[in-house]
């Protein structure tokens, strides 16, 4: 890369771990520079996961406070994240970039709906499960479910990465009675264990195969820094935000995720 190359790597990175700390879709900004840098697709996706990883650990540890009182979540929902991890990038490394691609915009008009009637949805399914005298987060078919969706937004992330955050909210919004910023922190986190094992696993594979590199490590280096410091900056910034800017936020940039996919 030229010294030009390597700032607008590094600057889209700033900016990705940010925005992946208040909700996610960093991977929107990063990509399609280190595309327009002369980064193939896949050494691309791939490269990028392992960068984003100390983004995203900075993230988790400043949203550390919105995280307490939520480990039975959190012992619940890792598994599913880490096992769709595991599946997502087995399927990088053997399946066409466009094979699994198609569904992304799906995933995300419906993850925007989920957060635009979060508030109804809530609503009601506390109000269901009050009337069948369950108190708590969703158990038995509910639980199963919201188990199923958690481990394939784990494997949309071990694939690409781009907007996982975003389903996941949608998701954890709807069903469960929970301040915005505090699933937010959850987020963060499974996020966290999803880059965490699609990168050992892409390091694993390079490592392992015969064949030529696909990892870009001076794109990972400069991902990595960069996104150490967005993500500092957007745990620091974005856990001061109010429910309703916060939804907002999450609402404008799935608009703009689906519209990037869709005009790639």
């Amino acid at each position: 890369m030229q010294w030009y190359e390597m700032l607008a790597v590094f600057v889209a990175a700033v900016w990705a771990g940010g925005i992946n700390a208040v909700v996610g879709s960093g991977t929107l900004v990063t990509f399609p520079v280190l595309l327009a840098v002369g980064v193939p697709p896949v050494s691309a996706t791939m490269s990028n996961a392992i960068g984003l990883i100390p983004g995203n650990v900075s993230a988790a540890w400043g949203y550390r406070r919105e995280l307490a009182g939520q480990r039975r979540r959190l012992l619940r929902f890792l598994p599913a994240s880490l096992l769709g991890a595991v599946t997502g990038s087995w399927l990088l490394l053997h399946l066409s970039e466009r094979a699994f691609e198609s569904i992304v915009p799906v995933l995300l008009v419906l993850a925007l709906l989920l957060v635009v009637f979060q508030k109804r949805l809530q609503a009601r399914s506390l109000a269901r499960r009050e009337a069948r005298g369950v108190t708590g987060d969703p158990r038995g078919l509910a639980g199963a479910g919201m188990f199923l969706a958690v481990y394939g937004t784990g494997v949309y992330g071990g694939y690409f990465t781009a907007a996982q955050g975003i389903v996941l909210i949608g998701i954890f919004g709807a069903l469960l009675a929970e301040n915005l910023q505090r699933l937010n922190a959850l987020k963060n986190l499974l996020v966290l264990g999803v880059n965490l094992v699609a990168g050992a696993t892409y390091v694993w594979v390079e490592h392992v195969g015969s064949g030529p590199s696909r990892l870009d490590w001076t794109a990972v280096a400069l991902i990595a820094s960069g996104s150490l410091v967005g993500g500092t900056l957007g745990a620091r910034f974005g856990r001061r935000l109010p429910p309703s800017v916060l939804r907002g936020i999450i609402v404008v940039l799935s608009c703009v995720a689906i519209v990037v996919i869709l005009t790639r």
